[in-house]
């Protein structure tokens, strides 16, 4: 009996385009399906509207965010370099 391998998201590619891209297809997918949460309520039910827009199935939260989950490494810098330049007497608001 020949063993099969666990093909994963992007098995339906087969032998075609190369490991690489394969792996790339199937880390951006996996990603993408994960239970995201919701910055305002906390629920784990955040889906992909469409490129970068993102929504909460709970509260109906809409938000923008990155194109494969609802925060990017790029966004993280933002908001960072935004805190930062604020005064420290100042209140970020959500």
């Amino acid at each position: 009996m020949v063993r099969k391998k666990k093909a994963g998201p992007a098995g339906r590619f087969g032998a075609r385009y190369g490991v690489t891209v394969r792996k790339r297809v199937a880390r951006v997918e996996v990603e993408l399906k994960v239970r995201h949460l919701c910055k305002r309520c906390g629920f784990g039910g955040v889906r992909r509207v469409s490129v970068g827009v993102w929504r909460c199935g709970k509260c109906g939260f809409t938000f923008a965010g990155g194109a494969y989950s609802p925060s990017s490494k790029i966004g993280g810098v933002a908001a960072r370099d935004v805190r930062r330049s604020r005064p420290s007497g100042e209140e970020a608001s959500v």
